[in-house]
């Protein structure tokens, strides 16, 4: 019989792959990848001020994310470049959670399980909180999804249609915060960007259309989840690297199948 943990384990990595399959798929198609790392990066810093002003995780961790968000978007308007200010973003949000956290002597902060998570050490309350934050991505993302694909295939399209581009990529915006905030405890702020990249990036080598990529990424993901839960049992390896590193293999073994 499996231990109990580790079945709790698979239900949240599970639950988790409904949100990071779609979304991850958005990120690949409108070329998100460094900003999805940003975010969670500055996740650290919203764990830092959660602890030190005493609130809610989640709450501190959706907020440092929308901050980021806006300040990103504010910038990039006045003609910085994206990437250059992504960087500096993501960095500075990482390095000042992590003096922040050293400030907090009065609160044992575990910087190494933010970082790079433990899904092992899942409750019932997180599971609660995983599946409650990846359902309410994934309605979000179904309610939106016409919208959000006409905007990322082109923005002129859409504003023909009557969309407003802006509003959609903070929809977007929203889902990356509200995913990073669920998934920072799982997988860990480090490796949340390749929980989202890696799978929709695989599934794309085998998807004739944008719901099948979507679909093909969640199953991707939930595969990537099982199979690294059990090198990880098998090998005594990290559960949250393992679970990234079965990401990659698969991704490795989908682009071959693609190319032929």
């Amino acid at each position: 019989m499996l231990d109990d943990f580790l079945v709790r384990a698979a239900i949240a990595g599970l639950g988790l792959t409904l949100a990071t399959g779609p979304l991850g798929a958005f990120v690949v198609w409108r070329r998100m990848a460094y900003f999805g790392d940003a975010t969670a990066h500055a996740a650290i810093l919203g764990v830092a001020l959660s602890f030190g002003f005493g609130i809610s995780v989640y709450v501190g961790i959706v907020a440092v994310a929308l901050g980021m968000a806006i300040a990103v978007a504010s910038l990039a308007g006045r003609g910085n470049a994206m990437d250059a200010t992504l960087g500096v973003l993501a960095h500075s949000a990482l390095a000042f959670g992590l003096v922040a956290a050293s400030f907090l002597t009065q609160v044992r902060v575990d910087l190494q399980a933010w970082l790079f998570g433990d899904i092992l050490a899942v409750g019932r309350a997180d599971l609660a909180v995983v599946w409650a934050g990846s359902t309410a991505v994934l309605a979000l993302l179904v309610w939106r999804w016409q919208a959000l694909l006409t905007a990322t295939v082109n923005e002129e399209l859409a504003v023909a249609a009557g969309l407003n581009p802006r509003r959609e990529g903070l929809v977007l915006t929203l889902a990356l915060a509200l995913v990073v905030a669920v998934a920072i405890k799982i997988v860990g702020a480090l490796l949340i960007a390749a929980l989202l990249i890696i799978p929709a990036a695989a599934a794309r080598s085998l998807a004739r259309g944008p719901e099948s990529m979507a679909l093909g990424a969640s199953l991707i993901g939930a595969a990537s989840v099982l199979a690294g839960l059990f090198a990880s049992l098998r090998f005594d390896t990290p559960a949250g690297p393992s679970i990234v590193a079965a990401s990659a293999c698969i991704y490795a073994a989908t682009a071959l199948l693609g190319r032929r």
